[in-house]
């Protein structure tokens, strides 16, 4: 009798424990279909990889989140080059060998997966078409024309209307077409394809309205709420538009506004950027307010010489630039709901160069590092620190985390990804 007790307990016990296992994997599976699958508390770093890339002429070159891709343009196609199995597994070309403003323009990794959004531009085949315009029946104008007849109860002749000939009209819209896509990439360890996808704006003719607005320039993602932000420019015009996870476009700044950088939250929808309107510069965020059902603008700071640098962990970065020099690093806290001119923390203060040529980013651990193509200056926690770099073209990841250096050799490139120390 205490034998069956037993062997009834064990298998009591081993049901809870499937039953316990079961439920916890099906949260996790739901969770990653909903999207709410938690960020890495840290971000995956390769301690040592070459590799070489068959190519020379590489340009706007970006790592992935998982640092086992590289995109990059060479000679007007997109590649993506597996870093661990050194081919490339996906290429993109241009429309056009002749128009530079066709083909891919601009793309960008996600922060959390292997995934490529990317803007690609194409001829748009009804760029002209004929629309029939009706018209309703009026009377003839030429007499000659003009139908008569007898009416029988009143007597005489009465003049009829008479049905116009159908007009035709050309309708002229955008020359081009901008589609966004999505490139899903596998496991760098399997073989698989691409998942190519194109992304269908609603309603269609946004496509026309991003071609209309002149060229793509800066693009960043929030993909906490899954929102991109871009600018076009048409000359002295430019356009900050907002694509939402309907891919519904929307335009959101001032008229005569220029933006030179932005960054978004990587918590909530709130874009941070520089905007100067006139002789005006400022620091500014745009968020949308539920209450209102629109977009609202925030300033940060009206402190001319303040930039943002971007934003990170729950505080948003801000560099004080004077004279190319950046002097000063401020932050505040990145809320749900922000307000007009919150408190500036000074974190540091010092002097690196900071020009056109610098690129600037906030690491995953809250470092702030300004970096060139010989030098990277990396302040944190109000501490400065200078590591020379040593390849021919350098770069760093968009976590902080990997120093991607590339040495060019003949028709080839060498590279080599290490942690940045």
């Amino acid at each position: 009798m205490k034998k069956k007790l037993r062997i009834l307990l064990v298998w009591i016990l081993v049901s809870l424990v499937f039953q316990f296992g079961g439920h916890t994997l099906l949260n996790i599976q739901i969770q990653k279909v909903m999207g709410l699958t938690p960020l890495a508390n840290e971000p995956p770093i390769t301690l040592q990889l070459k590799a070489t890339i068959p190519g020379s002429e590489l340009t706007n070159i970006q790592v992935s989140y998982a640092k086992d891709y590289l995109a990059y343009m060479e000679k007007g196609t997109l590649k993506i080059f597996n870093l661990k199995k050194e081919k490339i597994v996906f290429e993109k070309t241009s429309p056009s060998a002749t128009e530079q403003t066709l083909g891919v323009l601009r793309y960008q990794w996600l922060p959390d997966r292997n995934i490529l959004l990317y803007f690609y531009a194409k001829k748009n085949p009804n760029e002209v078409t004929t629309v029939k315009v009706s018209s309703p029946q009026t009377r003839a104008p030429n007499p000659a024309v003009v139908e008569k007849t007898e009416d029988p109860n009143q007597g005489g002749i009465v003049t009829q209307k008479v049905p116009t000939e159908p007009r035709y009209e050309k309708r002229y819209g955008s020359p081009q077409l901008t589609e966004l896509y999505s490139l899903e990439l596998p496991d760098s360890d399997e073989d698989s394809a691409p998942e190519d996808r194109l992304n269908s704006f609603n309603p269609p003719s946004c496509s026309e309205e991003i071609s209309a607005g002149g060229k793509l320039e800066k693009f960043v993602v929030a993909a906490a709420t899954n929102l991109m932000y871009l600018t076009v420019t048409n000359g002295s015009t430019q356009q900050l538009m907002k694509i939402n996870v309907m891919k519904n476009l929307s335009t959101l700044n001032k008229p005569r506004e220029l933006i030179n950088n932005m960054a978004t939250s990587d918590r909530f929808s709130t874009l941070y950027l520089d905007s100067k309107v006139g002789t005006i510069q400022q620091v500014v965020a745009i968020q949308y307010v539920e209450a209102l059902k629109k977009d609202k603008r925030l300033i940060i700071s009206e402190n001319t010489n303040d930039r943002i640098i971007g934003v990170r962990n729950g505080r948003v970065y801000i560099g004080e630039v004077v004279d190319n020099q950046l002097v000063k690093i401020k932050t505040t806290a990145d809320l749900e709901v922000m307000k007009d001119n919150p408190a500036l923390k000074t974190e540091w203060e010092g002097s690196v160069p900071y020009n056109e040529n610098i690129n600037a980013l906030v690491g995953g651990k809250g470092q702030i590092i300004v970096y060139d193509n010989h030098t990277a200056n990396i302040i944190t926690e109000g501490h400065l620190r200078e590591v020379k770099l040593q390849g021919d073209e350098n770069y760093i990841s968009a976590d902080g985390a990997e120093l991607v250096q590339f040495t060019k050799s003949g028709t080839s490139t060498q590279v080599e990804l290490q942690p940045l120390i």
